[in-house]
């Protein structure tokens, strides 16, 4: 299933993507998309609703973040191996645990707002793995079993603010409009395998990122695995996988997002999101 949220911010309706690419509406068969709708029971009963007999959805909505109430974002910093060389950087042994604000949350193809103070904004295409079970000290063998499905993410990064301002990541990964998910969120049945995907980005139509998830250091059920040693990853939790190389950061000379630009991201079977970029 590929599952969304559509309408005017804050005013998200539960939603799915029909075989012929058209949005059915789910408002009458649950409240929205929440972690209990995407718990394993939860998308038991959703995958046993007659999908031609939903409403279908008019025109081209906005869409919002694909999950509702979304506790944590957990993120992996330097996990392909080839945007560890383009910043100098060594192979890490361990992954490298950052968090990114739930409050950067924006659609897919929500506005990049550039905030006041910024001269590097950059992009970062990713891999989002949405928690659908909680995961506590778990083996990797097991920790597929307790996600409910990926999406396709952009991690904006101000690179000024998180290099240089203090050391903590964090602050650099949260500006509001730092956090596109979506378009939808793609169960894990049809995913069998996250680390054969590939991961593009395009600036203004210029390819930037072109990257594949076999390049990954740690693989996605080593992450889970790995995050849920140290914190109860939760369902609704969404861990962002690292980038490929290709990032603004890493040209030479540097080159960063500016008003008018246009931002085109895509994960293989995960959807494609647009951005504009404008200033605060």
């Amino acid at each position: 299933m590929k599952l969304l949220r559509y309408g005017p911010t804050g005013e998200e309706k539960p939603g799915l993507l029909d075989a012929h690419g058209r949005i059915r509406d789910l408002s009458g068969v649950i409240p929205d998309l929440g972690p209990a709708q995407i718990s394993p029971e939860g998308l038991a009963r959703l995958a046993g609703v007659r999908v031609d007999s939903l409403p279908q959805v008019e025109g081209q909505p906005r869409l919002g973040p694909p999950v509702a109430g979304i506790g944590q974002i957990h993120a992996i910093g330097l996990n392909y191996r080839q945007h560890a060389h383009e910043s100098g950087m060594a192979i890490p042994e361990e992954p490298i645990l950052f968090t990114k604000a739930t409050s950067s949350l924006s659609g897919p193809n929500d506005d990049i707002i550039i905030p006041r103070g910024s001269e590097s904004v950059d992009w970062e295409a990713e891999l989002g793995v949405v928690i659908g079970r909680a995961a506590y000290q778990i083996g990797e063998a097991e920790a597929l079993k307790h996600v409910a499905g990926y999406l396709t993410v952009n991690d904006v990064s101000e690179r000024d603010f998180q290099t240089r301002r203090g050391g903590q990541w964090v602050k650099g990964k949260s500006s509001p409009s730092f956090g596109p998910l979506g378009p939808w969120l793609v169960t894990k049945d049809e995913i069998p395998d996250p680390q054969a995907l590939f991961v593009k980005l395009s600036v203004n139509g210029e390819s930037r990122q072109d990257g594949h998830t076999s390049d990954m250091i740690f693989p996605v059920a080593r992450l889970i695995s790995y995050v849920s040693g140290f914190l109860r990853l939760m369902p609704g939790d969404v861990l962002i996988t690292g980038t490929p190389a290709g990032v603004g950061m890493g040209m030479k000379p540097p080159v960063y997002l500016k008003p008018g630009d246009v931002v085109t991201v895509e994960v293989q079977g995960l959807g494609t999101q647009t951005q504009r970029v404008r200033a605060q």
